[in-house]
């Protein structure tokens, strides 16, 4: 395992540098966990089994790898991933992704996965870099570790209901689902009826970015009950990578 190390010096030199790297610190382990359940749990109204000690943590946390963006001088977690990749599903019994769908399609044999989950972004860090630092982690991951393919769950927000969502989905249906043969099934589908919204413009941020990085979708999503959201299985060959787009996105964000 090669490890991963970003910085983002802020434009005003008032502002606290950021660094993105993998951590085994149970310190910054724990700050991050506390921050998923305030974008998750309190954002998002996310159902969570920790939610009395303010974490978010599941079985999976004791085996992935944790990339977190950092305030250096503030000492604060303000972004964050988790990587399961193939080599570790042994000891997890599947990834996390499996636990919302039927992957049969998806998954190739003799080809490397790497999944990313929880990835979020403390509010008040929204500007940009801190999504940019995270891709340049992942990225810098992927390469280092020959990874043939990157995938994930990104979760489309249900507070407003499903209408939104519903419309995000069909935009996406028509211009970014993987091909036939690379769909997984939801093992819970989002309820479907028919909307007069623009879904393009509803896409959140994070799932915006992915798809410019140059993910696709893996057919319908999965209606994640406890979290509130609908969640979008995302696939990308290491070769799809838009290289060009990730380097102007770390670049200029901030």
């Amino acid at each position: 395992m090669q490890p991963v190390t970003a910085q983002h010096q802020q434009e005003n030199n008032n502002e606290s540098p950021l660094i993105a790297r993998i951590t085994q610190d149970p310190t910054e382990i724990e700050m991050a966990m506390r921050l998923r359940y305030r974008v998750f749990a309190e954002g998002m109204g996310a159902k969570l089994p920790n939610a009395e000690q303010g974490l978010d943590k599941d079985r999976f946390d004791d085996i992935c790898l944790h990339l977190i963006v950092k305030d250096v001088i503030a000492d604060q977690v303000v972004g964050y991933s988790r990587i399961l990749t193939s080599d570790m599903v042994s000891l997890t019994g599947g990834f996390y992704s499996e636990t919302e769908f039927d992957l049969s399609n998806v998954i190739l044999p003799g080809k490397k996965y790497m999944e990313i989950g929880r990835t979020c972004v403390d509010p008040e860090f929204r500007s940009g870099a801190v999504i940019g630092l995270l891709w340049s982690g992942i990225a810098q991951y992927m390469a280092a570790n020959q990874v043939d393919y990157l995938m994930g769950c990104a979760s489309i927000p249900l507070q407003g209901g499903y209408s939104q969502a519903i419309a995000i989905v069909d935009y996406l249906r028509e211009h970014h689902f993987t091909p036939e043969h690379l769909r997984a099934e939801p093992k819970v589908h989002l309820p479907r009826t028919q909307v007069n919204l623009d879904g393009k413009k509803l896409i959140p941020p994070l799932l915006k970015a992915y798809l410019r990085i140059g993910l696709k979708v893996c057919g319908e999503p999965f209606y994640d009950k406890d979290f509130n959201v609908a969640d979008a299985l995302i696939l990308m060959a290491s070769g799809d990578m838009n290289q060009r787009y990730l380097r102007h996105f770390v670049k200029t964000q901030g």
